[in-house]
């Protein structure tokens, strides 16, 4: 049996490292949703459109073309209409605005729709904010990984592409306290737990910790 994985949590709880080792080690592929909003929101940025402007954007996300390729080591390589922007989508700007975007409702429709296509067939990890919740509630593992605020601003930081964004640490603190916020009360699958995932607290775990725990969990199921 191929699973489906569901790994949730904020900005910086490690979801998206843990989600892409995970699958390394089962074999399986790794699908990372939030940069598929992120890449929606640059599209958005860029075309100058107010992001309240709701028809708008629904017209210029139906033009989008958004794919994602796997590299060798499992990593996903983001293009949008062709144009490779893995590394663009990462810069803060993008992130104070992905939430806003995100709450539009043609925006979920068209990226939850294709998140479900790419997982259709099972051995697939997709790592977000409401994968076990809304975009596929019949995961059979679900995961929801935390970490204090500074915790996570902290491993963000340390993560920025430094040649992209420049900012303070307490700036970063503020700028994800904002985002958790609006997250959890998005109009469209708010950031929260599914009633049925499993909580691992990752402040005094490693990546590697993490990592054992949901592949163990994973086994435990497909063995089942």
């Amino acid at each position: 049996m191929k699973l489906k994985i569901a790994i949730d949590g904020p900005a910086g709880a490690g979801k998206s490292t843990v989600a892409r080792m995970v699958a390394q080690q089962l074999h399986y592929t790794y699908i990372d949703t939030g940069a598929m909003y992120r890449a929606i929101t640059l599209a958005i940025m860029r075309s100058g459109v107010p992001v309240d402007q709701t028809d708008a954007i629904a017209k210029l996300v139906k033009k989008c073309d958004l794919q994602i390729k796997l590299t060798p080591d499992g990593k996903n390589k983001i293009y949008l209409d062709g144009e490779d922007i893995t590394t663009e989508i990462r810069q803060e700007a993008v992130s104070a605005l992905v939430s806003d975007v995100s709450n539009q409702l043609m925006v979920r429709k068209f990226l939850v729709e294709k998140q479900r296509q790419m997982a259709t067939t099972g051995g697939v990890v997709l790592d977000g904010r409401d994968i076990g919740t809304v975009v596929l509630p019949d995961a059979q593992l679900k995961i929801y990984l935390v970490a204090s605020l500074a915790v996570r601003a902290k491993r963000r930081h340390l993560e920025l592409n430094k040649d992209v964004d420049n900012i303070s640490l307490s700036d970063l603190t503020n700028a994800m306290a904002i985002r958790d916020n609006k997250d959890a009360n998005n109009t469209y699958g708010p950031m929260r737990p599914a009633d049925d995932a499993i909580t691992i607290d990752t402040d005094n775990l490693s990546i590697e910790e993490v990592v054992k725990k949901i592949t163990e969990l994973a086994k435990a199921k497909i063995s089942a």
